[in-house]
């Protein structure tokens, strides 16, 4: 047997799909996570995102999202538009129907009031207040990428059996 017999092999990079409606923070969100050796989607808003979520061919482990992100216009999701913009907890609860074994992670500036808004208890979901620093971003993503995948349950607080 050789050395490259027992020589590590390299691991496929994780992919994070990085969306905020402020293009400031998904530029710094993907310069980051790609010095940490991630893969990483932008997406400047939910539609976008939605998007890439559904036709992206490769995996994609985690969603990084903010809370708060103003739609450019209403919209519902229908036959004709497929990918509405939502907030990001909304993002959240369709990517999870979209994408098994999805982690997600949320991020605010108001981080009582809106986790609160959405009946999200703090501890109980991976959650990132802004402004952070990158070991901060980066910790986040390590711990949340080695967690279990959420439920659809956890993000929304819903028993499955009451939807």
């Amino acid at each position: 047997m050789s050395q490259l017999d027992h020589a590590p092999r390299p691991v496929a990079k994780q992919t994070i799909l990085v969306v905020d409606d402020e293009s400031a923070i998904v530029h710094l969100c993907k310069a980051i996570l790609e010095q940490a050796g991630f893969y990483v989607l932008p997406a400047a808003n939910s539609s976008e995102a939605l998007r890439i979520l559904k036709t992206h061919r490769e995996p994609i482990h985690l969603l990084l999202t903010d809370i708060v992100m103003p739609p450019p216009e209403f919209s519902f999701a229908s036959s004709s538009n497929e990918f509405p913009n939502v907030h990001g907890h909304d993002l959240a609860v369709r990517a999870l129907h979209l994408r098994n074994g999805l982690r997600v992670i949320l991020m605010s500036g108001n981080i009582d009031q809106e986790l609160a808004r959405y009946g999200i208890r703090r501890g109980r979901f991976p959650f990132l207040p802004k402004p952070f620093e990158s070991q901060a971003l980066i910790a986040r993503v390590q711990l949340t990428l080695q967690a279990p995948p959420p439920s659809i349950e956890a993000l929304t607080g819903t028993p499955s059996g009451l939807r």
